[in-house]
């Protein structure tokens, strides 16, 4: 694997492809006499300095961590070379990319903080290499699909001119990627489980959590499976032993380790002899989540037009008039229909008065003029709430009163849109807060009807007005770092018990924060996190290949989540679950059986405009006598040489044993 880039995101990457996959890496990074200067957004151009002397130090801790001799392979039994070899280079040319080692690697992952220098770079190794898996960073959406089509084809009429090499072992593919894009699910899985390190697929999140023998699942989580049964040496319930370790557990494990993926009877037998196990659980959100509006097309739903109010106001004039014409029909003797229309009439106050009429036809003309009088009013309240409703559609909601266990959300910039999204597909109910009123966000928001608060976060009664008293989450994703922290001490103060999530730029600060939050407030839930942090693992996944969708460490080892269509593998289409199982190393977590019957491999799961498409179904929910159809999608937990025979080849050979 090689990693080109100038900032913290590189050497996370690095990290994560060494730490977690066991990946030899090659490091390109600017010379240190000729540093990269990275954009600043124009309303931090006052903070240049800091941010770069920052930026600086972070990187020269980064460098420092992954140095040889400080990396897992001095004390893990890992290989010296397995360890990361970093390159310096001012640019990523032909000569560097060469130096590097791009003509014979399996992936490269491109980086810079500019989309020009990554398209150049991802131009130039597509030349060198053009079976080369590609990660490209960049910001500009549009323009990433354009170029991801264009490397797929170039890399497409490559293969064709040097003529079929085990095409189905072969993954020349493309994904581009944005700072944005990776965070979101992360920060969103905060609001849902209290953590980021979930998976999410197919609109399932999923969470690998270390389990005693008599520990009940807590939270909002369902036991799926068990993945691992952990080494009895690595059975201490310490801070530093959870189920994402990878590094210190493994110091004083014996040689047998983790068993990966067990069968029933090692299940059992370890939940009788008291061992610790990795369980996988399916995790939602344990606030009130808001339902889709059964009236959902273009027109505004009649709940919108106008309020409870109004509408109970409406219904009692309503009831009225039915009254009224049944009791003219019983007095009166007139058809139903007839004594409706007479009723209407001397509702409106045109139908002649009753001078020569009964005693009780005279009763009910009075009777419906004080009707009419109440309509009056009602219809007038009517026609202003619908004016109003057409007019608050172009601006922006207020939150409602009653509004409880609900996500705020600070900021809407890049990160926070994105996560502003993702929690509304969700279903979770949202309070926004902006100060800048031109934000990227705003529009967003409007579109989606969120409500939103304009104002200084750090203004008293800011954070008052979008009900942090009664929000179950704060989210503060904002662009400056004391603004966030100043948030989440003034949230705390009102609630000590808020789960509170920061988005912080400095690795260190983030740490030091989060200790600190968690010291004042062992009861909460506190993360503090770095963008860099959060987007590394969706860019090593996307290295790894495109079926990779997530990682768990267990220990020293890993388990890989992947998803493939059944059609390509002869061991999924046609068998059931029960028969797919093979214990150490594949395990079906879950089943997107959204695709029709006779659906080509080529054919993406249709859904109508306006209707979300369905989650993946647990295996537990299906059965294990299903039998996989050839287009179903197929949620796996796998280990990296059941993965290998899935696939058709091997795992690259690593300092890591094979399970």
């Amino acid at each position: 694997m090689v990693v080109c880039g100038d900032d913290a995101l590189a050497h996370r990457i690095a990290a994560e492809l060494r730490d977690v996959y066991r990946e030899r890496v090659t490091l390109v990074l600017p010379s240190a006499r000729e540093p990269h200067r990275p954009r600043i957004p124009p309303s931090l151009r006052g903070l240049g300095r800091a941010s770069a002397l920052i930026g600086r130090v972070t990187a020269a801790v980064a460098r420092t961590s992954l140095l040889p001799s400080d990396g897992p392979g001095a004390d893990d039994g890992v290989p010296p070379e397995e360890s990361v070899r970093i390159l310096e280079s001012a640019e990523a040319d032909d000569a560097t990319l060469i130096e590097a080692g791009v003509p014979g690697a399996e992936a490269l992952a491109l980086v810079y903080d500019d989309d020009e220098t990554n398209i150049h770079a991802a131009l130039r190794a597509r030349r060198l290499n053009p079976r080369l898996r590609l990660v490209i960073r960049l910001y500009n959406r549009k323009l990433g699909q354009h170029v991801e089509a264009l490397l797929d084809q170039a890399a497409a009429v490559a293969a064709a001119d040097t003529g079929p090499a085990d095409p189905e072992r072969i993954d020349a593919s493309t994904t581009v990627l944005s700072d944005a894009d990776t965070v979101a699910p992360a920060l969103a899985a905060t609001a849902v489980a209290g953590t980021s390190k979930v998976i999410e697929a197919d609109g399932l999140l999923l969470r690998a959590v270390e389990r005693g023998p008599g520990t009940a699942p807590r939270g909002t989580g369902t036991p799926l499976c068990t993945l691992a049964l952990l080494s009895p040496a690595a059975d201490d319930p310490g801070e530093g032993h959870r189920a994402g370790r990878h590094r210190g557990a493994s110091r004083g494990a014996d040689d047998d380790g983790p068993v990966m993926l067990p069968g029933a009877e090692a299940t059992a037998a370890a939940r009788e002899a008291g061992g610790n196990a990795v369980v996988l659980e399916n995790v939602t959100y344990g606030g009130w989540q808001s339902r889709p509006r059964a009236l959902r097309g273009r027109g505004a739903p009649l709940g919108s037009l106008f309020s409870r109010r109004l509408r109970w106001s409406i219904a009692g004039i309503v009831g009225a008039v039915l009254a009224l014409a049944i009791a003219a029909t019983l007095t009166t003797g007139e058809s139903p229909l007839r004594a409706a229309y007479l009723s209407l009439l001397d509702l409106f106050a045109i139908n002649d008065p009753a001078v020569d009429e009964p005693p009780a036809r005279k009763v009910l003309q009075l009777l419906s003029g004080l009707t009419g009088l109440l309509l009056l009013p009602v219809l007038i309240a009517a026609v202003l709430e619908a004016l109003g409703t057409f007019r608050s559609a172009a601006t922006l909601r207020r939150p409602p009163r009653g509004l409880s266990g609900h996500v705020v959300l600070l900021g809407l910039g890049k990160v926070g849109t994105r996560v502003l999204t993702r929690l509304h597909e969700m279903g979770i109910p949202v309070v926004c807060v902006e100060a800048d009123p031109e934000a990227r966000g705003i529009p967003v928001a409007r579109r989606l009807r969120v409500p939103v608060v304009l104002g200084d976060v750090t203004d008293e009664g800011v954070l008052e007005a979008a009900k942090i008293g009664r929000a179950r989450t704060l989210l503060a994703l904002t662009s400056v770092d004391s603004t966030n922290l100043e948030a989440a001490l003034y949230a705390r103060s009102l609630t000590p018990r808020l789960r509170v999530t920061l988005r912080l730029f400095d690795d260190r600060f983030a740490t030091a924060v989060y200790r600190t939050l968690r010291a004042a407030h062992p009861r909460a839930l506190t993360r503090s996190r770095s963008v860099t942090f959060l987007a590394a693992p969706a860019f090593a996944g996307a290295l790894m290949g495109r079926q990779i969708i997530g990682a768990i460490p267990v220990e020293r080892r890993v388990l890989l989540v992947a998803r493939v269509e059944a059609r390509a593998h002869p061991e999924l289409a046609g068998r059931t679950v029960a028969e797919v199982l093979r214990p150490g190393l594949l395990r079906v977590l879950a089943v997107d059986t959204s695709a029709p019957d006779g659906a080509g491999a080529d054919t993406p799961p249709a859904e109508p405009d306006g209707v979300e498409r369905e989650p993946a179904r647990l295996v537990h929910e299906l059965g294990d006598d299903y039998v996989l159809r050839p287009q179903d999608r197929v949620l796996l937990a796998v280990t990296r040489e059941g993965l290998g025979d899935l696939l058709g080849r091997r795992p690259a050979a690593s300092g890591i044993r094979q399970d």
